[in-house]
């Protein structure tokens, strides 16, 4: 005991003073040198007393360790990662979980798109709520409506909804006619194979009619004749195959000049977005696919534009109107304002135009191809109901209907979309919003009659369970509140969101509402956000992939312009 204590005393001595420079180091590595010394230390063996060999022994430790020391002072202390890297990374990582948050997400839409939901039989304690058609107004009514509570029967001549916005770049029933005083609907199967039985009638409780409209030619001969228009695919098609038509035959040997400028002629009539859309498609559709396989007769390619009023795009503002009308003077696009089609034949549009002075012209066109994109007229069914409803004898652009959208004159029958006078244009952002009204309404009404029930149940059953009498009285109470906010429904009021259109070249126009105005905007980066606005209106998850692969095989390989 007396030598160790002699040893540590003669270890108690030995201080290590730093180095004159400053040098950082960690505690973990000076802990590891203190332990690798201390181990060293304990291979030391005292002897009874202090002598020369271990004096030498005690030096010697005290360098190994001081030599430990300053190597473990010396190690660097590791670099930290800068700011950019960091973030690049973490960036990284959240791209990386984003893709497969979005691979989960469209595989799941996708199969809850493949495997729907069983159809259940009818209940016949819910009343039967028959839809007609499969337009705007109608396809966001079903979206949203609760459809447990109802009985739901949709009836159109389609089995698909058209998004019309698109129709420029891409076996069912149809009601014959209604009867609202034995409320049923009569239905006749449009289809080219005909069974046995190929009309029927479908009663109802609650009737939504949402039809829309057919074409307006305002009583102008030859416009139903010899004109193509832009309400269905059928019609979409139809007009490819005559352009390609009008090409062919052009390009036919010994062609004529003057018949080969009039085949090439393309005349749209119509300024609203739907005809200056459709002639900016027109002049792309000929400037990036047509050129290439006709060089001969590519340069004698026309397009014009004819509007009765003083400009395009009227709903628009005039910042975007002049940029509109000089877009389309860059792509060779006429426009003709001011302009009243009067006589259409096979191969000429009929004209009278206003000069700047106010006098009159005639203007004698000759086409290969007419587009007739203005005007809404009310359809066959409608006429017919509106002969029906005494209330709706002054009606003459479609069926009346008050704020809630009911249609004057009848109980139980809503309309929405072109079909319905509701004081607003006949659009199909209109459409959408009377159908999610329609939608909510319905929801509240079934609501409503639920609890009802259930208050005139808890009354009836006060009186006869005395016992539960107070905690009756407080649902019957709660009840009651729900009631007065469900039927405070406020009547439709439409909330305009702004107008798009494409205007060519891969520019487009847009005058977004915002707060309490407008955005005005044109231009390439317009025409982004005009395909990704429509990209979000598809219903499904499966159409805006299909509509993105169509964009992408456009882009790559043109589009297609084969007849059929």
């Amino acid at each position: 005991m007396a030598s160790s204590s002699c040893a540590m005393s003669a270890l108690r001595p030995v201080q290590f003073a730093p180095r004159a420079s400053s040098i950082s180091f960690s505690s973990a590595a000076t802990t590891r040198a203190f332990a690798t010394s201390s181990q060293r230390t304990l291979k030391f063996v005292p002897t009874s007393r202090p002598h020369a060999p271990s004096i030498a022994r005690q030096t010697t430790l005290a360098r190994q360790f001081q030599r430990a020391y300053a190597d473990a002072a010396a190690l660097p202390s590791p670099q930290k990662p800068g700011k950019v890297r960091t973030t690049f990374k973490w960036l990284w990582r959240l791209t990386y979980l984003s893709a497969i948050g979005l691979t989960v997400g469209v595989g799941y839409t996708i199969y809850v798109d493949r495997n729907p939901q069983p159809q259940f039989e009818a209940d016949p304690t819910k009343k039967t709520l028959v839809v007609l058609g499969t337009g705007w107004g109608s396809v966001s009514l079903l979206k949203k409506l609760d459809t447990e509570n109802y009985n739901v029967i949709v009836i159109s001549p389609r089995n698909y909804f058209l998004f019309t916005p698109l129709l420029l770049s891409c076996t069912t029933a149809e009601a014959s006619s209604i009867d609202p005083e034995r409320k049923v609907v009569m239905i006749t199967d449009n289809s080219e194979v005909k069974g046995a039985t190929s009309q029927t009638e479908i009663p109802y409780d609650m009737l939504v009619i949402g039809v829309g409209a057919e074409n307006a030619t305002f009583g102008i001969p030859g416009v139903r004749e010899n004109s193509c228009f832009l309400k269905e695919i059928n019609d979409a098609q139809s007009i490819r195959k005559k352009i390609m038509d009008c090409v062919e035959t052009a390009a036919f040997k010994g062609q004529t000049n003057e018949e080969i400028d009039r085949l090439l002629h393309m005349v749209v009539v119509g300024g609203g977005p739907t005809g200056v859309e459709f002639a900016g498609e027109l002049q792309d559709f000929f400037e990036d696919d047509i050129k290439r396989l006709v060089p001969d007769i590519a340069d004698r390619f026309k397009v014009t534009l004819i509007e009765a009023l003083p400009n395009v795009l009227p709903s628009f503002s005039k910042q975007l109107i002049e940029y509109t009308e000089n877009t389309f003077k860059e792509e060779k696009i006429d426009i003709l304002t001011k302009t009243m089609v009067k006589n259409v034949t096979d191969t000429t549009v009929e004209a009278v135009g206003t000069n700047p002075d106010g006098s009159k012209k005639t203007i004698v066109i000759p086409y290969g191809l007419l587009v007739w994109a203005t005007g809404n007229a009310v359809r066959p069914i409608i006429k017919e109901l509106i002969s029906k409803i005494p209330a709706q004898k002054d009606s003459r652009r479609g069926l009346a209907v008050n704020e809630y959208l009911v249609v004057q004159g009848t109980r139980d029958i809503w309309a929405i979309g072109d079909c319905a006078v509701a004081g607003y244009a006949p659009t199909a952002q209109v459409a959408g919003q009377e159908g999610s009204f329609l939608a909510r309404l319905f929801n509240n009404m079934a609501k409503t009659e639920e609890l009802e029930s259930k208050v005139r149940e808890l009354s009836s059953n006060l009186n006869v369970k005395p016992g539960n009498s107070a905690e009756a009285a407080r649902e019957i109470e709660a009840c009651e509140r729900q009631l007065r906010r469900i039927k405070d429904v406020k009547p439709f009021h439409y909330t305009h969101q702004g107008s798009l259109a494409y205007i060519g070249s891969e520019k487009a126009v847009a005058d977004v509402s915002w707060w309490n105005g407008n955005i005005a905007s044109g231009g390439s980066l317009t025409f982004l956000f005009w395909r990704s606005a429509y990209l979000s209106m598809c219903f499904s998850t499966r159409n805006r992939l299909l509509v993105i692969i169509d964009w992408l095989k456009s882009k790559a390989f043109g589009r297609d312009v084969s007849r059929e």
